[in-house]
């Protein structure tokens, strides 16, 4: 590495460090593989926290599978600039967003690149973006423990939180364990674990389906000394919500996975504020 190349390392990670600081809290929200609903936690808990009044950012780091655009139903929009600083899509008055879906010409295009365009979109992502002064900035992690869950931790500064989500099944909770001790290993507070998926309602008795099992995330969380924050049903009403980019947890709260994503949410809040 030349020396220029040195010199501009250092400033970007100093922009980082300057950016971030006026984050009060940033909650990572990751897990061991994908398909436990990874990326509809993290849209959730972003809109119940904006709901209950907090200033809220949400910043998309699945570059290959940005999804949180669509959840979100600002898919179609686009970025614009301010001096040298990306501008973050306002989806409230309290939530702002960021990802690369707001970058593509094409929602089929797919983003082919390697470890470091990544690690610099990245970069830009935290440092390049006006989030201005947040409550909580909420980062949705892709699946896994490699190159784009390792950039990020590396790159935020100390007292950022792990929300690690899995379903009850067991292969699910293998894979969470490793996400919670990879989190543990990079020195980030684990907030706790939620369990996604737990159970169905039946439409017609009322009773309680489990289609996945249930309980194997808090029991995994006690196994492993973390906190379980929650389970969230399936909710069939969500799902279609979700495909429209409707703030399902905010229009029906007293819904049952709504009520649940609100419940998590206070367990969060007092979790961090009485860190």
């Amino acid at each position: 590495m030349t020396g220029s190349e040195k010199k501009s390392q250092i400033e970007e990670n100093q922009q980082v460090i300057e950016n971030m600081a006026r984050i009060k809290h940033t909650i990572v929200v990751m897990s061991g593989k994908g398909g436990v609903g990874k990326s509809t936690v993290a849209v959730s808990l972003a809109l119940t926290l904006a709901d209950e009044g907090h200033k809220v950012g949400i910043m998309d780091v699945d570059i290959h599978g940005p999804d949180v655009a669509k959840l979100l139903g600002v898919e179609d929009a686009r970025l614009q600039s301010t001096g040298e600083m990306i501008i973050p899509v306002p989806v409230n008055k309290n939530l702002t967003a960021m990802s690369m879906a707001f970058l593509l010409e094409d929602r089929d295009t797919p983003i082919v690149w390697r470890g470091p365009l990544k690690m610099g979109a990245i970069k830009q992502f935290l440092g390049e973006v006006a989030w201005g002064d947040l409550d909580y900035l909420v980062i949705d992690l892709p699946p896994g423990t490699g190159d784009e869950p390792l950039s990020v931790a590396q790159l935020l500064p100390d007292g950022a939180w792990a929300v690690i989500v899995t379903t009850p099944q067991d292969l699910a909770l293998l894979d969470s364990r490793k996400a919670v001790r990879f989190a543990q290993q990079l020195k980030m507070n684990v907030a706790g674990v939620v369990e996604n998926m737990a159970g169905l309602e039946c439409p017609h008795c009322g009773e309680m389906i489990d289609l996945f099992k249930r309980g194997g995330g808090e029991a995994a969380a006690k196994e492993m000394g973390v906190n379980f924050l929650g389970r969230v049903p399936i909710d069939p009403h969500m799902v279609i919500m979700s495909d429209l980019g409707q703030p399902y947890v905010v229009d029906e709260p007293d819904e049952p996975a709504p009520k649940a994503f609100h419940e998590i949410s206070k367990n969060l809040e007092k979790m961090i504020g009485a860190s």
